[in-house]
């Protein structure tokens, strides 16, 4: 079976046309804004396609994919449902731990600055051991 399942015969019969010609090539006609072309359209009818018949194989293995491909978005969903709740799990300990982490910082800075401090009494009281020894 060379036709898809979803074009009738009369589609899979006709030659295919070029696809890129700009609207004044097919047309002849200049550039109409979308909202002057909408007062312009008149109702097109359109001739339905016939029924596409299909055989009872066919019609399984189609039924078959359809099953999958929704058995598929409901694994996505689940899935994207679970990673957000785990997005914002881990959105809420970040929040939480910004003040944790603000608070060490300042620890951090006061224990270099206590350091500092104690490195000047250390030189100080080397600088004066020399004196003593000269």
């Amino acid at each position: 079976m060379s036709q898809s399942l979803w074009e009738p015969e009369e589609m899979a019969q006709l030659p295919a046309e070029p696809v890129a010609q700009p609207l004044q090539e097919q047309t002849g006609e200049q550039f109409q804004p979308q909202s002057e072309i909408a007062a312009e359209a008149q109702p097109v009818v359109v001739a339905q396609p016939e029924a596409v018949a299909l055989t009872a194989d066919e019609f399984s293995a189609l039924e078959e994919r359809i099953l999958r491909a929704v058995d598929l978005v409901k694994r996505e969903r689940t899935a994207r449902t679970a990673a957000e709740e785990r997005a914002a799990e881990v959105e809420a300990k970040l929040s939480g731990q910004a003040g944790a982490v603000e608070e060490l910082q300042k620890e951090v800075d006061g224990l270099r600055a206590e350091r500092d401090h104690v490195r000047q009494r250390v030189e100080r009281l080397l600088s004066e051991l020399d004196a003593l020894e000269l």
